[in-house]
């Protein structure tokens, strides 16, 4: 994984510096809030319901066990023992006091890490598939190119002060797992002749108004990747609206001009950018590269398979994925035990995955966008002392790609912008089904929850998505079925009329069961069944009263 070089490290440590003085002119009245809300979302802090909340970033959801550790400190020192991790691949601290911020944010810089561009109408982080660099479909690993973005995109003077925020992310995969199409600017690596390229997707996002991106280019070379996202984002900062906030995302800019108009003007500003582009990009890629060799492989034979216990065979079921080496495996743990918060992680869990990181995982964790926690490279041999230890932390959770699997949003628990709850409604749901025993029998099964229409949770891409909206003062909630956020991706339909509070965990019952109940084989999903049958035998089960009247 990239280390820090010392301009890294002199950059993040005079961000540092400069914030402390800027809270400092805060605490002492020298500056309003008014004045200083830029000047702290430029590092990652927001002002939310009930406290300041830091957002710190993962770099493509890459990190190691000293960073690790070091967030597990962060959580216990100056929050309440957690952190929450986020479908952008980052973590958030939800109770920090403003005169410790500084403090995290230089004990973040110990460690390589910073919370710059986590907020703002700038580029944010950029995500990556978090089975980068060991699945067994990759094409090649897409981290060096997220990381050469990272550096071209912090700070970049043109950029700073977009229309609104700016989402990038990319995938070495033809299965996207970065939910690429939902993106401003999405990347799937492909191959032509041999060659290794991009596709290029823009116009992607969810919101108040989702939309799957459009392919602006089917074939990119490497080499030409740079210029070409800074003449998108070029086109996008002169053209995107900024008389309303929202109409400002690149998604309604193309829709407003067409694709055709837009791949115009990117054509003609990669034209006059390109020449520009002198191969200095290209060389620091290939420095980038360097840091991203994959780790020197253990070779132990496998010993004698013990009798599997019901919970370890369910774990191996759902929680381990092919490597690219037959002789490991990708290890997904679930932050979604049932009843708990999606994506929070104790201090404790933390040091747990820190330390098996360290002893089992060549020292490499990932973050997942849908709030789960990766050890992509363990050694099959190891898989049942990582269970065991896993268990012992209560993280063992066999739960992965199943109903309690679900994104949550934060939700009008923490957020300010938020009109409903999510966490609640997340907890019962996973509850219900772990009460049914049904999960394993229902399979893969993409639950997505958000608070409010800004669509943090990623609900429109949800094989069931449900957004909490306030009606006249109290929550209800809408379903949204048939979404998808892979290579497929597909915004959800609307069902219909939403449920109470107390009705939203029942409606979803009825819509499995109902699932159940359609599905041709016990090998059809979810959303296979759905696209096959459409939405109507599906409104039938949510709505039962309307179907008795209309009959």
């Amino acid at each position: 994984m990239y280390r820090y070089s010392d301009f890294d490290a002199a950059f993040v440590r005079n961000r540092v510096d400069q914030f402390r003085a800027q809270v400092e002119r805060r605490l002492d009245g020298s500056l309003t809030e008014d004045e200083f809300k830029p000047l702290r979302l430029m590092n990652g802090l927001y002002l939310q319901l009930h406290a300041y909340m830091l957002r710190v970033a993962i770099p493509y959801g890459t990190l190691n066990s000293a960073q690790m550790r070091q967030l597990a400190m962060i959580a216990e020192r100056w929050d309440k023992g957690y952190g929450h991790f986020t479908t952008r691949q980052n973590i958030q601290y939800n109770w920090p006091k403003l005169r410790d911020v500084p403090d995290m944010l230089d004990a973040l810089a110990d460690v390589g890490m910073h919370a710059i561009q986590t907020s703002g109408n700038t580029i944010r982080n950029v995500t990556a598939d978090q089975f980068a660099g060991a699945a067994a479909d990759e094409i090649a690993d897409p981290r060096p190119v997220a990381e050469l973005l990272r550096q071209w995109s912090t700070d970049h003077p043109e950029f700073q002060f977009l229309p609104r925020k700016f989402k990038i992310a990319i995938t070495g995969s033809p299965n996207d797992r970065a939910v690429t199409r939902a993106h401003d600017i999405g990347l799937r690596m492909v191959e032509r002749d041999g060659e290794p390229g991009f596709e290029v997707i823009v116009g992607g996002g969810l919101g108040r108004t989702p939309m799957i991106g459009k392919i602006i280019r089917e074939f990119l070379p490497r080499e030409d990747l740079l210029p070409y996202i800074e003449a998108i984002v070029s086109v996008y900062n002169r053209l995107g609206r900024r008389d309303n906030k929202y109409k400002a995302r690149i998604k309604i800019t193309v829709h407003e001009h067409g694709i055709e108009e837009i791949s115009q003007r990117v054509e003609e500003r990669f034209a006059v950018l390109r020449p520009q582009f002198s191969g200095v990009d290209q060389e620091l890629l290939a420095m980038i590269e360097a840091q991203f060799a994959p780790p020197i492989w253990k070779t132990k034979a496998e010993p004698e398979t013990p009798a599997l216990t019901a919970g370890y065979r369910s774990w191996i079921d759902t929680n381990i994925t092919a490597h690219k080496r037959a002789d490991h495996a990708i290890v997904s743990v679930s932050l979604k035990a049932h009843g708990a918060t999606p994506g929070d992680a104790s201090a404790a869990q933390m040091r747990v995955l820190a330390d098996l990181a360290q002893h089992y995982g060549y020292d490499e964790l990932r973050i997942s966008h849908e709030q789960n926690v990766i050890l992509p490279h363990v050694h099959r041999a190891d898989l049942p002392a990582v269970y065991a230890a896993l268990r012992a932390a209560g993280l063992a959770t066999a739960n992965i790609g199943l109903a309690s699997d679900i994104i949550a949003c934060p939700g009008m628990d923490y957020c300010a912008l938020a009109t409903a709850r999510s966490i609640p409604v997340a907890q019962e749901i996973a509850t219900r089904f772990d009460a049914l025993k049904l999960e394993h029998e229902i399979g893969p099964l993409k639950i997505k929850i958000s608070g409010c229409i800004n669509a943090c949770g990623h609900h429109h891409v949800g094989h069931i998505g449900i957004l909490g909206l306030d009606r006249a003062g109290v929550e209800n909630y809408q379903i949204t079925l048939g979404g998808d956020g892979t290579e497929t991706a597909t915004i959800g339909e609307r069902a219909g009329p939403g449920f109470a509070a107390d009705e939203i965990v029942p409606a979803v019952e009825r819509l499995v069961t109902a699932y159940l109940d359609l599905r041709a084989s016990d090998y059809e999903t979810f959303l296979q069944t759905y696209r096959r049958l459409g939405l109507a035998p599906f409104k039938a089960a949510l709505y039962p009263e309307a179907v008795s009247h209309a009959a």
